[in-house]
């Protein structure tokens, strides 16, 4: 008896591989990623050496070109992606012209062309908020046309097994003509009373070397280098607390007048070790910018700590600078929340409920593709995902 064949599905804007590993933990079969950074991609090949990964350009490479793939349209269950909209992350100050806000479209004509099943797009919520409105309803226009139903939503990682609150806006679109009924957007599985701590994501850590070397057992385990002055105010601020709870004196000037004009009020924070962790973002390695200093100890959290916090596990191994592995660990889906969602639409995918109530089997024939190393489409520096 052969064994069923998974759905399959595509991740592009992969960034380092957290949809790809959560949504192979949901049961796919992820036979085709993407993204343009270079340290994202070592990384995603590092842990996924037999996988294929494209390092382009997505925004200017046009869809049919993943023909020379092996993809055909019609032949993919889910598109997934987090193209990435810093234009409208809530972090951002000024304009929200920003370049990469129109991959969310490049993202719609991928889907356009794939024509699977499903696809799953993952964002900032801030891609919903007033700014974004115009953009979120022409891909929603785009998609309508193109034959899908559509939902969206908020969901907190936090309701789903991260440790941390991380809040981000989910499109999930099924193809109408499949029939296959309309897509919900799962539960949450936990309450607040239930969420992960920071205790219970880092807490059997053991402080790292004292002279800034990593641990030797694990190299991403190190503190990171903090000034004189960022280490005095380190000794004013309890767990949970931020720059508020620092003397006015040793308050950088814009924060001297209180907390009214201060638009982040998290910066120079220290994690409560009994609470979800703050969002995990790009720069986590300066608690300076966030609520990113360890609960107890006079130090920033290392990347080690912040990959916890963004449930990946330690096995999991990342490439680049520490610049360039805070990013990919910042901009990354959770695997947890990845896993949940990929859940959901794997259940959506392989279960068609019928009027007895059974459920009968949705598998499709598996997807062939060319095998071979990263193929190498243009060399530049940002797509987070």
């Amino acid at each position: 008896m052969s064994l069923p064949v998974k759905p399959i599905a595509i991740d592009l804007f992969c960034g380092a591989g957290g949809m790809s590993l959560g949504l192979r933990r949901a049961g796919f079969d992820v036979s085709l990623s993407a993204d343009f950074w270079r340290p994202a991609v070592d990384t995603f090949r590092a842990n996924n050496p037999l996988e294929r990964i494209i390092e382009a350009d997505l925004g200017k490479l046009e869809p049919e070109h993943l023909a020379s793939y092996g993809i055909r349209p019609g032949m993919v269950d889910l598109v997934a992606g987090g193209p990435p909209c810093q234009g409208f992350s809530i972090q951002r100050i000024g304009s929200d012209s920003d370049p990469r806000n129109s991959l969310v479209l490049s993202f719609a004509e991928y889907v356009k062309w794939i024509s699977p099943k499903m696809f799953l797009m993952e964002n900032v919520p801030g891609l919903i908020g007033k700014r974004g409105l115009e953009l979120v309803h022409t891909f929603e226009s785009r998609m309508k046309e193109s034959g899908y139903g559509l939902v969206s939503g908020v969901v907190d990682a936090a309701n789903f097994g991260v440790p941390q609150r991380r809040r981000r806006v989910v499109f999930v679109g099924w193809k109408i003509s499949e029939g296959l009924g309309e897509f919900a957007l799962p539960n949450p599985k936990l309450m607040p009373h239930e969420f992960r701590t920071v205790k219970e994501a880092i807490g059997d850590l053991v402080e790292p070397p004292s002279d800034y070397s990593p641990l030797p057992s694990d190299p991403l385990h190190r503190r990171m280098r903090i000034s004189p002055l960022n280490q005095e105010r380190l000794r004013f601020i309890p767990p949970g607390g931020g720059f508020e709870d620092l003397p006015v004196e040793l308050r950088v000037s814009c924060h001297k007048n209180g907390a009214d004009r201060i638009g982040h009020r998290n910066v120079y924070g220290r994690l409560h070790p009994d609470k979800p962790a703050s969002t995990i973002t790009a720069r986590f390695d300066s608690f300076t910018r966030g609520q990113f200093a360890h609960p107890f100890e006079n130090r920033n959290i290392s990347l080690r700590e912040g990959a916890r916090l963004q449930t990946f596990p330690d096995t999991y191994t990342f490439k680049g600078t520490q610049e360039e592995i805070t990013a990919q660990i910042g901009n990354a889906v959770p695997p947890v929340l990845a896993e949940a969602l990929g859940r959901a639409c794997f259940d959506y995918l392989t279960c068609r409920r019928i009027s007895d109530g059974f459920m009968v089997n949705q598998f499709q024939s598996p997807l062939p593709l060319l095998p071979g190393p990263v193929e190498s489409e243009t060399k530049r520096t940002s797509h987070a995902g």
